[in-house]
């Protein structure tokens, strides 16, 4: 999905404010890290993730691809925090809106 910039920009705002969910170190991308960000994508659509100084890749790198694994969109990657945005595909779900 391509987002406007101004989408992109509420989706910034939204993460703002929220504390990431779990954070990426030494482990790299775990099968485990993969099922919690899928879990959290599921429940919140947007997540923010920190990037440990430890981690074997930059944030960049690491974000995108969680993102490609996930089947999610990374919003911005700013320092060594990474917000994520993916569509719940739970029914009575109260999506972000555009």
């Amino acid at each position: 999905m391509d987002f406007t910039s101004k989408q992109r920009s509420k989706l910034r705002s939204l993460a703002s404010t929220m504390k990431p969910v779990t954070q990426i170190g030494k482990g790299g991308i775990s099968d485990n890290l993969l099922k919690t960000l899928s879990d959290a994508l599921e429940a919140r659509e947007l997540i923010k993730v920190n990037v440990l100084e430890n981690a074997e890749a930059d944030a960049d790198t690491l974000a995108q691809n969680v993102a490609d694994l996930l089947g999610a969109e990374v919003i911005t990657v700013i320092g060594r925090k990474a917000v994520f945005y993916r569509r719940s595909s739970k029914e009575n779900f109260e999506h972000i809106k555009f």
